[in-house]
This record gives C-alpha cells, structure tokens and sequence, in this order.
C-alpha cells in the first residue's frame, strides 16, 4: 500500500474571484475565456479593480486534489508558498480539506504568495489574470523522494513548463512515481500552454501513463483536426482523454474508446470544471473502475462544481455518484 493514494504537483496559487460583463473586462485589456500569467505590477492593478472580491485557495492540480479529498482519498500537493498571511491562508485551507500541504511556507526572499485574479462573466466563464509570484521557484528540490515515491497516482499541471525550475521538478517527481511502480499524468492545462511547450509535451505524452485535455488542447498538440489528433495521441500514450466543453467526453486506451455523454447544465461559474472532472476521472482510476465509468464519474464532478461560485465542491461527491448508480 502507498502513503498516498494520489499526489499533486503544481503552482500554489491563491485564487481571487469577482463578478465582472464583458464591458468591463474590454475595458481593462482582459481577454475573456483565458489563463494569462501577469507581472506583478499588472496583478496589482487588476487586484485593485476587483469588487466584492470572494478568496479561496486554488491553483489547477490543488482543486483537483480537493475533489479527491471530498470523495476520502489521501492526497498531498507539492507547491511553494511564502510565509506571508496568503502563504500561510493556503497551506492552512489544503490541511483543512484533508490534503497535506508537503511543503512548509518557505520564510525570507522578495516573492509574495501567488495569486490569480479570476473575473467571472455572466455567461459563466472566467478569465484567469494568474501572477505567479513564489510559485515560479518550484523546483526539483522541493520534490521529496518520499512523497512522490509513495503516491499510486501523481498528477501534474502542464503550467509548470513555463518555467525551468517547474519543468526539473515535474520530471522528477514522475520518475519517483512511475520507478516506485504508480501511474503519472498530466493536464495539458490550455492550448496557449501547449503552443509554448508543444516539443516537450509530445514527449510526455509518450512517458506518462494517461494525459487530459480538451479538444482545443490536443489540436494544438498535433497542428492537426481533432480526429486525427486522438488517433496520433493513442499511439503514443497510455490512455488519452478528451473533453469538448459540454459535449461528449472521449476516453481512448489501445483498441478501447469509449464516448461518455455530458448533462448540460447552465454554469454559473465555469471556474473549476476542468480541474474537477480529472478528480473525478482519476478517483475512478484509482479505484479500480473501467474507463467509461471513470469518464461518468469526471462529468458528474465536473456539473457539480459549474453549478455554484467557486471552483471546488461544495456538495459530498461520493453521494452523488451514488445517486448515478456508479458506486
């Protein structure tokens, strides 16, 4: 048995919501429906114009370990904070949803905790003004041989390839992982992320053992329509999943596809929804279940946490996959 059922490994991000139309986001120069990293100065300024400013811990790989927690598994995040109120807010809120929070807050330098400004339309999508801060020196030595060797699953958030220290430490702890005999992924994250890395990720894809994306992400992958960029993509990995933003989900391992059909929900808030259907999927994984039923169980996740403000749930996910007949 592994100390961890699954391990996380990503940017330490404490995300901050307002309400805001799209009149406002053209005003402050937001492109809407994106992730887009922001120097400190910018961040500021967008921090400044938020209203009724709502805050929770957050970052990609973080949410999707509190959707695990919520369905009882054991997780732990690796990530970097400063020892400073947000740093401290962070770790603190990880403990409390029953993730441990590997790493303590790391005392002096200049870089403050990372923070994302997350402006949510109307509409329910949201537009991501992500700073970085500390975040950006995560790197292979606060990677411990103890954590990653001890996880049964690790997931990674392809964000940390924008910068080196991130990319050495998310190859560290995925060989930890896979030498020590568990099962390493990734989130492509978005396809601005895949354009920027696209050399890198080809090969990941062919080192892990499963990878998610949307289809935007895996055209991006392979410059090519989405039909022929899962055909290449299940050449090269273990098992491939696609999303497609409220349409079917698709779930390919050699010979085996299965196609998952969504539920449509209005969102309230778009924010998350990702994040939750890879908790949701990689709970099915790791306890055992068959693709498609993993795939139900990413969707079910994922319609709970777009129905609320926030990105993390708020309604006990085990019972609801009961309520679908899944467990």
């Amino acid at each position: 048995m592994k100390t961890y059922q699954v391990v996380g490994i990503g940017n330490a991000i404490v995300d901050v919501f307002c309400q805001a139309d799209d009149s406002f986001l053209e005003m402050m120069g937001i492109e809407k429906s994106i992730m887009q990293l922001v120097e400190r100065e910018r961040g500021e300024l967008l921090y400044a114009a938020m209203k009724d400013r709502v805050q929770a811990p957050g970052g990609s790989v973080a949410n999707t370990l509190a959707g695990l927690g919520n369905l009882g598994l054991k997780t732990a995040f690796i990530g970097r904070v400063h020892h400073d109120a947000l740093g401290r807010f962070y770790a603190t809120s990880m403990a409390e949803g029953g993730t441990e929070f590997v790493n303590p807050p790391v005392s002096g330098g200049e870089l403050p905790t990372s923070r994302s400004m997350i402006f949510v339309a109307p509409d329910g999508e949201r537009s991501m003004n992500t700073y970085l801060g500390i975040s950006s020196e995560l790197g292979p030595d606060d990677v411990s041989d103890r954590v990653a060797g001890e996880a049964a699953f690790l997931f990674l958030e392809g964000y940390l390839y924008d910068k080196p220290k991130g990319k050495e430490a998310f190859e560290r702890a995925a060989k930890l992982c896979q030498n020590a005999g568990g099962k390493a992924g990734i989130a492509l994250s978005d396809p601005f992320c895949v354009d920027r890395h696209r050399s890198d990720f080809r090969r990941l894809v062919k080192d892990l053992d499963y990878v998610i994306g949307n289809e935007h992400e895996w055209s991006s992958l392979y410059q090519t329509d989405i039909d022929t960029a899962l055909a290449q993509a299940v050449q090269d990995a273990g098992v491939v999943v696609c999303t497609r933003s409220g349409d079917e989900v698709i779930l390919l391992r050699g010979a085996e596809r299965e196609v998952v059909p969504v539920r449509r929900v209005v969102p309230v808030d778009a924010t998350g929804a990702g994040d939750l259907f890879a908790a949701g999927f990689i709970y099915g994984l790791a306890c055992g279940q068959d693709l498609a039923k993993a795939g139900r169980m990413g969707c079910v996740a994922a319609a709970e946490v777009i129905s609320h403000f926030g990105a993390r749930p708020e309604t006990d996910l085990k019972a609801l996959f009961r309520k679908e007949g899944l467990i």
